[in-house]
């Protein structure tokens, strides 16, 4: 850093109800209009002060010497500045005046938040394939976006300092992504869970001191996860459409209806990977493109109807896939008109598919939550369970009915 403004002063300091006698000479380092000051611990009476020359007026030794002193302490500030350039450091009026003083200074370059987050990008670029998906690049890209829209909207520069995060910095983010943003609550917090791992990075590097996440809330607020009944399912799956494509995303959302493959998982499926399991019948093995772990899925009879009505077609024989998948915009635009053409009274999106698979094909038929966590390539069976509080309800209303009928 190069500044724009250096001054020194020396000048004599008068304590308060001064009459006569010596006082201190002090000198005052000026940079950028930032001053610090320390006393070169001589003493001068006022008197005899050259307040133009900045030195002690007289011929006498203890006057040159006294003058001597001056100078070379102003060539002491000149050699430390001199240095700090040359380091790259930066030059301050406090820096300049601890090292005159003797005092311990640290030059460590400070550590900005936003380069630190684009290294970690960096480097998840880097392992895209290789223990990554591309999907967690996206998620991290975008989260840096925010990131660093709202340091610029709160703190108006293009970085900042990692020692300057703490619980207030969290808040006010927090507030950013809700009102500036406008995502819901579950939403934000996924942000946050992105950042926080930024934070974690610079904690286990010993960067930061504590952890400005201490205390912080990051409880999401449960969803619940619609699912397509049978009748649902049936109404979809007779339905006869006059235009192939919606016939096509028809076909495909069923398929992931039947096997619970997330929509990037369903579009990447490679006919080899669908081959013989255990009980030699045809089986998906498949790793998932969101966490990187495998799913172990048999085909039902649904599932493998719909892969032999699409074995020869050219878009799947063109790139290697199993079924020919559109964007998934495309495809939810669809949806959307295949649920008023059927009469599904249900807000139709791929993600319901996933949903439908887990609840209604398996958990709600008997399959244990554990085979279903597996075949849905979840890490954690907690996250699965969330579906079987789905299957609650649906036994409580179907109890209810029951119960009617035995009164």
């Amino acid at each position: 850093m190069i500044e724009q403004s250096f001054g020194l002063l020396f000048y004599l300091k008068k304590p308060a109800g001064f009459v006569k006698g010596e006082v201190t000479i002090y000198l005052r380092i000026t940079v950028d209009g930032q001053s610090a000051e320390l006393s070169t611990k001589r003493k001068c009476d006022p008197l005899r002060w050259n307040q133009h020359a900045e030195r002690m007026t007289g011929s006498k030794d203890t006057v040159k010497n006294l003058n001597a002193y001056l100078d070379i302490l102003q060539e002491k500030v000149y050699e430390i500045k001199r240095k700090l350039i040359e380091h790259n450091k930066p030059i301050t009026a406090v820096t300049i005046r601890d090292i005159l003083s003797g005092r311990e200074v640290s030059y460590e370059k400070p550590r900005m938040l936003l380069e630190i987050f684009q290294h970690h990008n960096d480097q998840v670029a880097a392992l895209v394939g290789k223990g990554y998906a591309s999907g967690t690049l996206t998620r991290y890209t975008t989260s840096l976006k925010h990131t660093r829209s709202f340091i610029e909207w709160k703190y108006k520069v293009s970085d900042l300092d990692i020692r300057k995060l703490d619980y207030e910095f969290l808040s006010e983010y927090e507030f950013w992504l809700k009102s500036t943003r406008n995502c819901d609550h579950n939403t934000t917090m996924k942000y946050l869970a992105n950042f926080r791992k930024i934070v974690k990075k610079c904690l286990q590097n010993g960067w930061l001191a504590c952890d400005p996440f201490m205390g912080f809330s990051m409880a999401k607020i449960e969803v619940e996860r619609h699912a397509l009944s049978m009748e649902d399912l049936q109404s979809i799956g007779n339905k006869s459409f006059e235009v192939e494509r919606i016939s096509q995303v028809r076909d495909i959302f069923l398929f992931s209806c039947y096997t619970g493959l997330a929509y990037a998982d369903v579009k990447k499926l490679k006919r080899s990977e669908i081959t013989s399991g255990v009980d030699g019948g045809k089986w998906i093995f498949s790793k998932r493109q969101k966490t990187n772990t495998l799913s172990r899925i048999p085909l039902l009879p649904k599932a493998l109807e719909i892969l032999e009505r699409y074995a020869n077609h050219p878009q799947s024989l063109l790139s290697d896939r199993v079924l020919p998948v559109l964007s998934n915009q495309k495809m939810n635009a669809y949806l959307k008109e295949i649920a008023d053409l059927c009469g599904v009274h249900k807000r139709l999106t791929f993600h319901i598919a996933r949903h439908t698979f887990a609840t209604t094909i398996t958990l709600s038929n008997g399959v244990p939550i554990e085979t279903v966590s597996n075949m849905l390539g979840h890490k954690n069976i907690r996250t699965t369970q969330h579906y079987a509080k789905i299957v609650d309800n649906k036994i409580s209303a179907d109890m209810k009915r029951l119960m009617e009928e035995l009164r």
